[in-house]
């Protein structure tokens, strides 16, 4: 097959879009697939990846209108390709494209079927920015993105509920999001739709190599670095007096890094040796370390704006412990990177966090209460468990939340879509 793939998102853009249709593309090359992405243009070039082409194209850099822009550069680019190199079926990431129902039918009457990714909704990104303000995690007007979507998303969401009505098949990537679209956009009964959820790179995040050298010396590194270097930590023991608590993602309201300050003086007091490293962008980072100041806690508070991939892949096998206090996601790929990695994760008990993470491989606290999340914290940091749960995660991920998994369902579900089409056509 020839799969041509919309994506506002992919590398040199790592967010959890851009990561997983990397990914996904290497996959389905190496399962004999031709792979064609098509994304929005960036100053930086794309990591080359055999058998995938990269197709750049023009947006306007406004928050969400650059859906709009993006997609109708990207039909373009697809009415291009096709006369090139015929496509079998066309896979779009939503919410980040948007389409017209007619649009979503002329792609489908004149190029491929169109199986639309559901990544969560605008609607739900809009409850998540409502669900963080009103915890107090940062004033939305300071973020052009969330108030673009609390004030933008009832619009946006015509392009998504077109999507659900419009593709031939969509996938959605958690029961959750299934729910959500179900709710707010109430399908026929035609609406086709598969759950598979994401997996994560195993072989990148994956647990310690104490064998190896250069590893040691810069788990060593990244220990001493934060100040959380005993000898117990540099060993990998769980009974290391300097635990490092490790909390990855943009630096929104919705990732509820407030929740998450909110709880560490409580975390300290039980265990004074503990450092929480944030790694992240965005436009949360000022408020976040004057309110670590204030709180005079600001030496065990770490902020990273920027790794490499192998420097954060290393961040997750040396941390003790994940902390995800996020108010809404599609899937969340970060406790799955952790879990991968052999480090347990804390997150909310929510869906659809929970259908990944249950108490056998981390722990669970209720969205918003800092005061659940660091009695959860300070919990699994006290066990006696915890290597148990690390090589459950371990476990969990390999038996259903990898690439290779992704791979060849999404290859059935294209395969599906195209025999739906020729039966659409024979008619």
């Amino acid at each position: 097959m020839h799969i041509a793939i919309v994506s506002g998102e992919y590398p040199p853009r790592w967010g959890g879009i851009g990561s997983v249709v990397f990914h996904l593309s290497g996959h389905l090359v190496e399962l004999g697939h031709e792979v064609t992405i098509i994304t929005r243009s960036h100053k930086q070039i794309a990591p080359s990846q055999e058998g995938v082409e990269v197709i750049s194209v023009k947006w306007a850099p406004l928050p969400m209108a650059f859906t709009r822009s993006y997609g109708k550069h990207a039909i373009k680019a697809l009415k291009k390709l096709h006369q090139k190199k015929p496509i079998d079926v066309i896979n779009a990431h939503l919410p980040l494209v948007s389409w017209k129902k007619k649009e979503f039918v002329w792609l489908s009457d004149n190029i491929a079927p169109v199986v639309s990714c559901l990544h969560g909704s605008w609607l739900g990104e809009k409850e998540g920015v409502k669900r963080a303000a009103a915890a107090k995690e940062s004033a939305t007007w300071r973020n052009p993105n969330d108030l673009a979507i609390l004030l933008t998303s009832n619009w946006y969401s015509k392009y998504e509920r077109a999507g659900i009505l419009k593709s031939s098949i969509c996938v959605s990537n958690s029961q959750s999001t299934l729910k959500e679209f179900k709710q707010w956009y109430n399908p026929d009964e035609n609406f086709d739709c598969e759950v598979i959820l994401w997996g994560c790179d195993h072989k990148v995040f994956r647990p310690p190599n104490t064998d190896a050298e250069a590893e040691q010396l810069e788990h060593e590194r990244i220990r001493t670095l934060y100040g959380c270097g005993d000898e117990e930590a540099l060993s990998y023991s769980p009974d290391t007096k300097t635990p490092m608590l490790l909390a990855v993602g943009r630096l929104v309201a919705r990732k509820g890094y407030m929740t998450l300050l909110r709880a560490m003086p409580q975390i300290i007091a039980a265990h004074p040796g503990s450092k929480l490293v944030i790694v992240g962008r965005g436009h949360m980072k000022k408020s976040l370390e004057s309110t670590a100041k204030k709180m005079g806690i600001e030496e065990s508070i770490h902020i990273q704006s920027s790794l490499s991939f192998e420097e954060l892949a290393q961040h997750f096998r040396s941390a003790d412990l994940v902390i995800y206090p996020s108010y809404y996601e599609g899937q969340g790929l970060i406790p799955l990177e952790s879990l991968a990695s052999g480090t347990p994760v804390v997150t909310v008990d929510q869906e659809p966090l929970t259908e990944m993470v249950d108490e056998t491989v981390g722990g669970l606290f209720s969205r918003g209460d800092f005061n659940d999340l660091a009695k959860v914290v300070i919990a699994e940091l006290s066990s006696d468990n915890r290597i148990e749960k690390a090589s459950k995660g371990r476990d969990r991920v390999l038996a259903g939340f990898t690439y290779e998994h992704n791979a060849s369902a999404y290859e059935a579900v294209f395969l599906r879509a195209i025999e739906k089409s020729n039966i659409k056509v024979k008619k």
